[in-house]
């Protein structure tokens, strides 16, 4: 545990695990709020430890709501599990990058990412709520779905990370054309493949904080398995709302610190 953290910033960072493990499950992006929460909660700390410890943190809930939609939900496992091994591959060479990243670049960068993602789902309102078509999705679209969510959203994920889930939902859906809650789903399968390869370098490098990953690993746990039964309860509709509201009170928030916080 890392010896300068107060028992306030503590519990404020496990109580932002168990939110960033429920948003995470729904619509992926719990990054985005866990992350930019251990920048502020551990100041003197560098940015390949803070990344290192959102890994051991994520891939608790990820994994636990991977299963539950697994289980609950008409996903094909064999797709996902070609995308998931192809986006481990590219974590794992994301993650060996990862450790020539500067913390102060990681704000805006959170920001450009927040803000693609707003724009997409905004210009696209139907987007995700159409019945997944009957059939069998051609080869081009499996084979695209591998390059694109699998390795390139795998290498960012390992470099850097937020919004991954949130990428890997809206690329699902439009390359395999997927409603919101089966590509949410098949995502969460990838994202569990990611973390995993990215965690592994990580922890290669030596740049993982276990006890604090730990303790917040089991608070994003309990937020992975029910914002998982969530989103299987309410549908497509909720996990388009749920993923407007998150990327704009995390925007407005990002943008807040970076430009008028004192």
């Amino acid at each position: 545990m890392p010896p300068d953290i107060s028992l306030f910033a503590l519990t404020l960072l496990c109580l932002t695990a168990l939110a960033a493990g429920w948003i995470d499950a729904v619509v992926g992006g719990g990054g985005l709020l866990l992350l930019p929460a251990l920048l502020l909660g551990l100041p003197h700390t560098p940015a390949a430890y803070v990344l290192g410890t959102n890994k051991s943190t994520a891939i608790w809930g990820t994994t636990a709501a991977a299963i539950t939609y697994v289980r609950k939900a008409p996903i094909d496992v064999r797709t996902a599990l070609r995308i998931g091994l192809a986006a481990l591959a590219g974590s794992l060479g994301g993650a060996f990058f990862a450790a020539g990243i500067n913390s102060e670049v990681l704000r805006p960068l959170i920001m450009a990412v927040l803000l693609a993602v707003l724009t997409f789902v905004l210009f696209r309102p139907a987007f995700g709520t159409a019945p997944v078509p009957s059939g069998p999705v051609s080869r081009k679209r499996v084979v695209a779905a591998v390059l694109i969510a699998g390795l390139g959203i795998g290498f960012y994920d390992g470099l850097f990370g937020p919004g991954t889930g949130a990428f890997l939902v809206i690329t699902l859906a439009a390359v395999l054309h997927m409603d919101l809650v089966t590509s949410s789903a098949t995502a969460r399968v990838v994202n569990a493949c990611t973390n995993v390869g990215a965690l592994t370098m990580f922890a290669i490098q030596g740049t993982v904080l276990w006890q604090l990953g730990a303790l917040l690993a089991l608070f994003n746990l309990v937020g992975g398995m029910v914002g998982a039964r969530m989103a299987l309860k309410r549908g497509a509709g909720f996990v388009r709302g749920v993923l407007v509201v998150v990327v704009v009170a995390l925007l407005c928030k990002m943008a807040y610190d970076q430009w008028l916080a004192v």
